[in-house]
């Protein structure tokens, strides 16, 4: 395979059109085109779905994985000999929103200092982040599952504990003598791909869904239940006073659910991919619960259920 016409296909997939990538790569869309026809026909199968946007079929996805592992090696064998000190190095990562909002913030304040590098962070739900290194997308994930994606190697990171919790006030209006109306008080989820309010719901009886609110940002998730408009789970890094000071109200005792997470990337001799590790290590000691001691790796647990 010519190296040329896998930076042709990273570009295409990257930037999402052959006119884009073009532009990127200083060449015309048309050498763009026949760099890909030429891909295509040396290894026997279409490796681009040309659409809007671009993106790789199973074939491009095995090869773009491959791309990026040659274009990071490349990379790092050039500053290593001196050369290409200067210019910084696209890193894609995946990390679910709830992280990025709370434990994730100091790894941005390492990669802050890293002159040799530019994160590119793709927020995506925990239980399907590890699609992203099938793909070839990125370069590592935060993940909530621990079987290794084939070429990759998983470690634990810790747990996030998600609470159930509430406004007063919308506490107050769907209180019973029994407790709370669970099949009455209005819930909220963050996207059709997180379950875990429904789950708290069925786990409690509830098989008709209340009325169900979608807000599909940490921050707006939180800023959404402190305004009464629904009860949620609601990550306790991310609470940090609201229930000691009475803005939020825990809906259940010991009602909490505690979500295994890991870090899952290349199998690369990589200076990046180490440091990335590192940073991930250390945020995770400091802030997620059962994370790993210094210098020991947890075996991989049975994988949690769909999260933000």
């Amino acid at each position: 395979m010519n190296f040329e016409h896998l930076r042709a296909l990273t570009a295409i997939v990257d930037e999402g059109t052959f006119e884009a990538a073009a532009d990127a790569l200083g060449i015309s869309p048309s050498a763009v085109s026949q760099r890909i026809k030429a891909l295509e026909t040396s290894v026997g199968q279409v490796v681009v779905r040309r659409g809007a946007p671009c993106t790789p079929t199973a074939a491009g996805a095995v090869l773009l994985r491959t791309a990026r592992q040659v274009q990071l090696l490349e990379t790092e064998a050039r500053h290593s000999l001196g050369g290409g000190a200067s210019t910084r190095t696209v890193t894609p990562v995946a990390v679910n929103a709830d992280s990025l909002a709370t434990w994730f913030v100091p790894v941005l304040r390492e990669a802050a200092e890293w002159a040799d590098t530019t994160l590119d962070l793709h927020v995506e739900d925990q239980d399907h982040s590890s699609r992203l290194l099938r793909h070839g997308d990125v370069l590592g994930a935060v993940t909530a599952d621990p079987a290794p994606v084939n070429g990759c190697r998983v470690e634990r990171l810790g747990s996030m504990r998600y609470l159930p919790v509430a406004a007063p006030g919308l506490r107050r209006r769907f209180s019973t003598g029994a407790g709370v109306d669970w099949a009455g008080m209005p819930v909220l989820r963050f996207n059709a791909k997180d379950d875990l309010q429904h789950q708290a719901l069925r786990a409690r009886g509830v098989e008709r869904f209340p009325p169900t609110h979608t807000i599909p940002s940490a921050e707006g998730f939180l800023a959404a239940v402190r305004a009464g408009l629904g009860w949620g789970m609601l990550p306790e890094l991310q609470l940090g006073t609201d229930l000691l000071d009475g803005s939020l109200d825990l809906l259940e005792d010991h009602a909490h659910h505690d979500v295994a997470l890991y870090w899952q990337t290349w199998t690369l001799d990589s200076e990046r991919l180490h440091r990335i590790t590192g940073c991930l290590r250390r945020a995770g000691r400091q802030h997620l619960r059962d994370a790993p001691p210094e210098g020991r790796a947890a075996a991989p647990a049975p994988s949690a259920p769909d999260r933000r």
